[in-house]
């Protein structure tokens, strides 16, 4: 799939018995989402070894294009306009230089129908949101080798069950808030926020949020303090401490440039904050959680494409995401390696007959001078994303725009075509 950029199976396959070979293995019970969920964390764990890692997670939608007639098993999604599965995901990165390790862990599922009981009568082992804690508590294991682990949310991720049992040494949390939550004596947290003093200002750069929300760079104010959380009077889960202590931070913009929205983020955290550096520290962490979201468009709309593919069954499709979901976290890998982030080697994404065509095209892209020259060491990941971007159109130089998800899919498309031909180099014909 890396590779090839699809999740087709013809394409996938280079003649009718390998797509067949590929439709089989789908199929076969003793395959299982389970199992290669499993799998996404097995280079992961081991790139993750005496670091402090982000552990970043988070949920999309994949709507698969259906009639009433064929539904393919696919129950509903969004608020049931569409039909199609859920993937949740959580993606490990090196908290200190941003480099992407790999898949950790996640659920894939699709949804059997509607549920009648309501949200709050139910017991968080029947409600979807109990996803947030269990891979969180999966990079646990799945991490244990690493210095620190900070799992980073978004406002779903934001329930008490979680604060009260899933912190421990050297495993952190940082949530953007959803509830106004009750303090332990009686006050809002909105309110405790307001009233904390402005501890000083930074100028962050904002990236991309697609067409309505362009890169931007913003005065954000910081304010952070301790809080105790109250348990909520209306959870059904025994057993949880009647209060939490953490920390908030806020940042917010006092003067948004006309028709914009003003950013306003309020985290919380079980991470200590000794002094403003502390806090900025949280806030650069928390803003690296876009990059779950590229990791969403590379599979999506931006890559793999998956949401086009016309398996015929719910059982296959949702076989198909988690591989695909691997593909698609080695792809957002190559997109950093362009910048020499990382010390990956080319065999994580490309074979060695792969790698011996990239050899060849790495000779005839280089140019005369330095500037022209691949960069990045021989056989690294870095180095052969290089050569794909210049497949792809990038013309190289360092001042140029970066390749980016595009770019690295047309050129990985033309090097598969380079491949079939590099196959049959020493084929004599007669």
């Amino acid at each position: 799939m890396v590779a090839r950029a699809s999740v087709c199976l013809r394409q996938l396959g280079r003649c009718r018995s390998q797509e067949v070979r590929f439709g089989r293995f789908l199929a076969n019970e003793n395959v299982t989402v389970e199992r290669l969920i499993e799998g996404w964390s097995e280079r992961t764990g081991v790139a993750a070894r005496g670091r402090h890692v982000l552990a970043i997670q988070d949920t999309t939608e994949l709507n698969f294009h259906t009639t009433p007639e064929r539904r393919r098993e696919l129950g509903e999604i969004g608020k049931g306009t569409g039909h199609g599965a859920l993937l949740h995901a959580m993606l490990a990165i090196d908290a200190h230089d941003g480099t992407c390790l790999g898949l950790v862990a996640g659920q894939i599922w699709t949804r059997q129908g509607r549920v009648a009981t309501p949200h709050e009568r139910r017991p968080l082992a029947d409600k979807e949101s109990r996803r947030w804690l269990a891979t969180a508590q999966d990079a646990k294991l799945k991490l244990a080798g690493a210095d620190i682990v900070t799992v980073i949310d978004d406002r779903e991720g934001d329930i008490y069950a979680k604060w009260a049992t899933l912190p421990g040494p050297g495993f952190h949390l940082i949530t953007r808030v959803m509830h106004d939550r009750v303090l332990a004596d009686g006050s809002s947290l909105y309110a405790a926020g307001e009233e904390l003093a402005p501890a000083g200002t930074a100028m962050i750069d904002l990236r991309s949020r697609g067409p309505q929300r362009p890169a931007r760079r913003a005065e954000l104010v910081l304010r952070y303090g301790p809080v105790q959380l109250r348990r909520p009077r209306q959870t059904m889960e025994r057993g949880l401490p009647p209060e939490v202590g953490l920390n908030l931070i806020e940042v917010f913009e006092p003067h948004p440039p006309e028709k914009t929205e003003p950013i306003q983020w309020r985290l919380l955290t079980t991470h200590g904050i000794a002094d403003p550096g502390d806090a900025w520290r949280i806030v650069n962490w928390y803003k690296e959680r876009w990059i779950i979201e590229q990791l969403f468009r590379v599979l999506k709309t931006q890559g793999l494409k998956l949401e086009d593919s016309q398996l015929a069954t719910a059982d296959r499709l949702l076989k198909l995401i988690a591989i695909a979901a691997k593909a698609a976290a080695i792809t957002i890998q190559l997109l950093q390696a362009r910048d020499g982030h990382g010390n990956q080697q080319a065999e994580i994404a490309f074979g060695q007959s792969e790698i011996g065509a990239l050899d060849a095209l790495n000779t005839e892209l280089e140019g005369k001078t330095v500037l022209q020259k691949n960069p990045h060491p021989q056989h690294s990941l870095a180095w052969a994303s290089w050569i794909i971007a210049r497949l792809g159109g990038w013309d190289g130089y360092p001042s140029s725009k970066p390749p980016g998800p595009i770019t690295f899919r047309n050129g990985l498309e033309y090097f598969h075509a380079i491949v079939t031909g590099w196959t049959l180099r020493n084929v004599c014909m007669p």
